[in-house]
């Protein structure tokens, strides 16, 4: 049930800024949860508490203090590994993701 839920979720959100917002929601949600004030994950983060007001009005904030938010959250894996596994949604890119592994730069076709 949990994978159905999480395969919808990926084609809910359609753009960026949905994706941010829905980011933003979920740190704020977990902040509270942990009864942490703005200026405690500020101080915890070395985020200056006025980024952390804007990602959760807002959803905006750099990668770098994405990262220090998270990070002090304990999500550090997660932000670490965001990238760490290949994707693909056809068997094309899969044997090019195979191909390509080890390569250090890409080329244009």
């Amino acid at each position: 049930m949990n994978n159905i839920l999480s395969l919808l979720d990926s084609y809910t959100f359609n753009n960026a800024d949905d994706i941010a917002k829905a980011i933003s929601s979920d740190f704020r949600k977990r902040r509270i949860e942990k009864n942490l004030t703005r200026e405690q994950v500020a101080e915890m983060s070395g985020v200056p508490v006025s980024n952390i007001v804007r990602f959760e009005q807002k959803g905006l904030v750099s990668l770098k203090n994405l990262i220090g938010i998270a990070m002090s959250m304990g999500y550090t894996s997660e932000v670490k590994n965001i990238f760490s596994q290949p994707k693909y949604s056809t068997m094309e890119e899969l044997t090019q993701i195979r191909r390509n592994s080890g390569k250090t730069r890409a080329y244009k076709r």
